[in-house]
């Protein structure tokens, strides 16, 4: 088979687009709980939804939902297994604890959710074919494992004994078959566009959503009576430099904003968008693998300078080194490490984290033996990131749609789960509040009335969706993603006054009005790209909104005014949201805690509650 490239350079032409094109072509589908995404919180929120009798449930996703989302690849430590037999803290304890390390700023009902249920959701993964046990003895005596209920524990989480390890290679392809056994439908390559609104009015009761197919160009309309928006976080605002340094985040570039944004349109509220921080992970500036540190993935690698000399994470700074107290470069020293704390690193975390597969794939053909060899640590040759390099918010902390104690959004039969949730957290969190948000998707669309989509609305976003493709010439995504990111470098980076945030606000409004109707696309694969990029648009105008409201600087937001210097003043200790009335942002707040008592109002929504499936 001949490649693209093989074309380009032998034949000087690209290859015809290997599948049909059916633009405008419109196909409808009927269900009762219409899941957004594919990742590990929609496979968990369309199974939870399914085991409900009488429910039908359909799954759109934008990739192949055998190996989507962030914990598509794997992933290898399970956190906040609170209720386990061996924790060291109840659910309400930790989630507190967690709150309180975000200075209040995560999403608490999403928390107290993983702690609460995130071990159940984790013993259903077994049965569903899941690997969570160290069923062939390979780990026996390794640091963590427990020999009678041969689960590992990561070490890292001493205080709370509830940190479980796993494979998480074997997690997303049983999951997708879970899904297919209870019967969902699942649609794969289909991209989400907007969400359908009772009789087209925005803030109305949601009625289903639009989407096309990334292939053949089709168009998509779902009517249900609950949705649950599952779609990944966002990532690639600030820095956009494929042929640099790649995308701005170790995520996908699929990673767009897509579900916020439509959810915003729609009319519901989002908060937390002015969160934003320096760029951290596998940004293309930086190398991705961990050699040496505290991360639960690889626990206790020591640390060596170049002269060998061991040294402490801690004391791995620029300072240490201008002052010649270690030598760069520093290195993993897996070979002092016992054979089983290699094991738990090299074998299990290495294998099974989705970031750091690839890496040890590529180290192994190279030769590379953990028990001879050190691995070069990188950071601190590399330095820090720019200033105007940012990230919206850490992985775990980015804003998303505000939600109640059933997981609903402000808008009605609208649900929310895993990244989606502003504040959201990690693999536990997108499995139990999918689990958590599927079933109360279920118990509202059956005791709801069909809901009645707009012909209007579908035909206003119908045009909108296929505009790009009526002109053959103008710019490319690529020129659009590029504009956008260099406008949020300039207005909306390290720097903020309300004098730049709202020249970059007027920067996107030209952008919107004189460069988004030069957006053109040629095959439905850039029809997508260019969709995520008006997704990318809404949500900067959306961090400059916050940012502008926000008139206080805040540690625990990454956030700094430098005309409101003041941090964290206790008037400012709020939620600012944001809502889309008439075409016009309006400006909310809710006070930080407004979900009330954790564990008494978690009780009072989950009165039958019976655990584990």
């Amino acid at each position: 088979m001949t490649s693209w490239h093989e074309l380009m350079e032998n034949e000087g032409r690209t290859p015809e687009w290997p599948y049909p094109i059916r633009y405008e072509q419109e196909q409808t589908v009927e269900t009762d709980v219409l899941v957004i995404g594919g990742g590990l919180a929609g496979c968990r929120a369309a199974i939870s939804a399914a085991l409900n009798k009488g429910v039908r449930v359909a799954m759109v996703e934008k990739a192949a939902t055998v190996r989507s989302g962030a914990g598509g690849p794997g992933g290898d430590h399970w956190e906040e297994a609170m209720t386990a037999p061996f924790s060291k803290m109840s659910p309400k304890q930790r989630c507190q604890e967690i709150i309180d390390g975000y200075g209040g700023y995560c999403c608490g009902i999403g928390r107290y959710i993983q702690c609460r249920e995130g071990y159940d959701a984790f013993l259903e993964m077994e049965p569903m074919g899941g690997k969570i046990r160290d069923t062939e003895d390979e780990y026996i005596g390794c640091p963590g494992r427990d020999d009678k209920t041969k689960f590992i524990i990561a070490s890292r989480y001493a205080h709370t004994n509830a940190c479980l390890r796993f494979w998480g290679s074997t997690f997303k392809p049983v999951l997708k078959k879970e899904c297919e056994r209870l019967g969902v439908k699942i649609y794969d390559r289909i991209m989400g566009t907007s969400l359908l609104n009772e009789k087209g009015i925005q803030g109305a009761r949601v009625a289903g959503a639009t989407g096309f197919n990334t292939r053949t160009g089709e168009f998509m309309i779902f009517k249900a009576k609950a949705v649950v928006l599952c779609t990944a976080g966002i990532g690639s605002i600030w820095v956009f430099n494929t042929e640099l340094a790649g995308i701005s985040t170790f995520r996908s570039r699929a990673n767009s904003g897509d579900g916020t944004v439509m959810a915003f349109r729609a009319g519901a509220a989002v908060t937390q968008m002015e969160k934003s921080g320096m760029l951290m992970l596998g940004t293309g500036y930086k190398h991705k693998i961990d050699s040496g540190g505290n991360d639960p993935v690889f626990e206790n690698v020591p640390m060596v300078d170049d002269n060998g000399k061991p040294i402490a994470f801690a004391e791995a700074s620029r300072d240490a080194v201008l002052k010649g107290k270690a030598a760069l470069p520093f290195w993993g020293d897996f070979p002092a490490m016992s054979e089983g704390w290699r094991k738990i690193n090299w074998d299990l975390g290495y294998r099974e984290e989705s970031t750091a597969l690839a890496m040890r794939r590529v180290y192994e053909e190279a030769g590379y033996n953990p028990k001879i060899d050190l691995i070069m640590n990188y950071n601190l040759i590399e330095g820090a990131s720019p200033a105007h390099f940012r990230f919206p918010g850490s992985m775990n902390t980015r804003g998303g749609v505000v939600v109640d104690w059933d997981l609903m959004t402000t808008l009605n039969g609208l649900f929310a789960a895993g990244e989606q949730t502003y504040g959201p957290a990690d693999h536990s969190y997108a499995q139990a509040t999918g689990r958590y948000s599927g079933r109360k998707a279920a118990e509202y669309a059956l005791n709801s009335a069909e809901p009645t989509i707009s012909k209007e609305q579908i035909a206003v976003e119908k045009a909108r969706v296929y505009a790009p493709i009526k002109k053959n010439q103008g710019i490319e995504w690529k020129e659009l993603h590029a504009g956008i990111s260099r406008n949020m470098q300039y207005f909306c980076s390290e720097y903020k006054t309300e004098r730049l945030l709202k020249m970059g606000l007027d920067a996107l409004e030209d952008i919107e009005k004189n460069w988004v109707p030069q957006l053109y696309a040629l095959d439905p694969h850039k029809l997508m790209r260019s969709l995520e990029d008006l997704s990318l648009l809404t949500f900067s105008q959306l961090i400059i909104h916050a940012s502008l409201a926000r008139k206080a600087s805040s540690r625990f937001l990454n956030f700094e005014r430098i005309d409101y210097p003041q941090i964290d003043p206790p008037e400012w200790k709020k939620w600012i949201t944001l809502t889309l009335e008439n075409g016009n942002v309006k400006v909310g707040e809710l006070p930080q805690d407004y979900w009330g008592n954790l564990k008494e109002n978690w009780e009072a929504h989950n009165k039958d509650y019976t655990g584990v499936n």
